[in-house]
């Protein structure tokens, strides 16, 4: 095995290759191939400077350390989606060709039957299969969808370089059977998915926050007196007492006979109204 060098990584994976019949298969890799190609070239990295590895659906690329990878990322998000729309237009529904993409760094090295080995591979591996970038390519007009690992974000990405515009970049959470890999999605998050918060780790699902504890998120219960009215309406009576004669008055000014109630309140316009209540004249007996 060959001493594992720094490599920027470039992963192009086909949308539902297995669901095409053998024709659309090898017309989808020529297209594939020819797509990486031009944004290759158009970043400045010719063939002496990369190496490829094949696997079918999807074409990963070690570009040499010294290509600037800020060259790179531009041609991704300018040529590629470009050249998609090209290729789509011109090709039935069935051979329609749509892309994730990922570019990642570190250290990789060739084995004796020359394979790629390398944890920073791995990793760039387990982001092109995320449910958060599939996730994202299904919900885009565009035919294309782009992540980045955190090295290449931190390094690149953060610095807003012209053509790479930061904020159109968001932090995700992959999960991964060797814990939680940080990286960050370009373009808007898919539905059911927040951005990573800064400095922490993040959910690549929306999951319902718990609020027990301080009755917010809570569903409403009857009677809770935690739950205010709906807006524009009078809030339901609570349960009522036990014995005795109640009247509840819900807005309003009613008025009965000389408005006593109780012996000691007049003009009464709302709320509620227990224990011996009078309606009439004050004194005497009650009508």
């Amino acid at each position: 095995m060959t001493d594992p060098v720094s490599r920027t990584i470039l992963l192009l994976d086909i949308e539902r290759f297995s669901d095409r019949d053998d024709v659309e298969q090898a017309y989808l890799r020529r297209m594939l191939y020819d797509i990486t190609d031009r944004a290759l070239e158009a970043a400045g990295i010719d063939g002496t400077r990369r190496l490829r590895a094949d696997r079918g659906d999807s074409v990963m690329e070690l570009i040499d350390a010294g290509a600037p990878v800020t060259a790179l990322l531009r041609a991704l998000l300018r040529e590629v989606p470009a050249q998609l729309r090209q290729v789509n237009r011109m090709s039935s529904r069935s051979a329609q060709i749509r892309l994730r993409g990922v570019v990642a760094a570190g250290y990789v090295a060739v084995d004796e039957h020359d394979g790629w080995v390398g944890s920073d591979l791995n990793h760039a591996c387990r982001l092109l299969d995320a449910d958060v970038l599939r996730a994202a390519l299904r919900e885009r007009r565009d035919d294309f969808a782009l992540c980045v690992s955190e090295s290449v974000h931190a390094g690149i990405v953060r610095h807003d370089h012209p053509g790479i515009p930061a904020d159109d970049f968001h932090a995700v959470t992959v999960d991964s059977k060797n814990g939680p890999l940080r990286a960050w999605l370009h373009g808007p998050l898919p539905t059911g998915v927040r951005a990573a918060e800064e400095g922490g780790t993040a959910a690549t699902t929306a999951v319902p926050e718990d609020h027990s504890d301080t009755g917010v998120g809570k569903a409403p219960v009857p009677g809770d007196p935690g739950d205010g009215p709906a807006p524009g309406r009078p809030a339901p009576p609570t349960a009522q007492p036990s014995g005795g004669v109640v009247f509840t008055f819900l807005g309003g000014s009613p008025s009965f006979g000389g408005s006593l109630v109780a012996g000691d309140q007049h003009g009464v316009s709302g709320g509620q109204v227990t224990g011996d209540v009078h309606l009439g004249r004050s004194g005497g007996e009650p009508t």
